[in-house]
């Protein structure tokens, strides 16, 4: 069988997320990688509409508060595998500013989700 992937890599956004009080309350930048595989019967063959995705995971980061990375991926790759002709969802969610005790670029999840059925 074969696949295509379509992917979008580095959005960037402003939210609030972790579970410390202060990243309730101050948005902080996260990065977010989501790459898709097409189901075979998208005509044209894989096509998916980006912007479809990328106001997928906008919609996400908008959420008021998300406690974990976790959680965020979760959310994400739902709502992306929600879009015409998705058949898969990778999606990987950074956070730079990590409150970690020694020097570090970011902490990141990366999940992979399919579609029931």
């Amino acid at each position: 069988m074969m696949s295509d992937r379509v992917a979008l890599k580095g959005m960037r956004f402003r939210t609030r997320v972790g579970v410390l009080p202060h990243e309730a309350e101050l948005p902080q930048p996260v990065e977010v990688d989501l790459a898709v595989t097409v189901e075979d019967t998208v005509r044209p063959p894989d096509v998916v509409d980006y912007v479809a995705l990328y106001a997928a995971v906008a919609e996400v980061m908008a959420t008021p508060h998300i406690a974990y990375l976790e959680d965020a991926a979760e959310r994400v790759a739902a709502a992306a595998l929600l879009v015409k002709g998705v058949r898969t969802a990778t999606v990987s969610v950074r956070k730079p500013h990590v409150p970690l005790p020694g020097p570090v670029a970011f902490a990141e999840v990366s999940i992979t989700r399919e579609r029931d059925g």
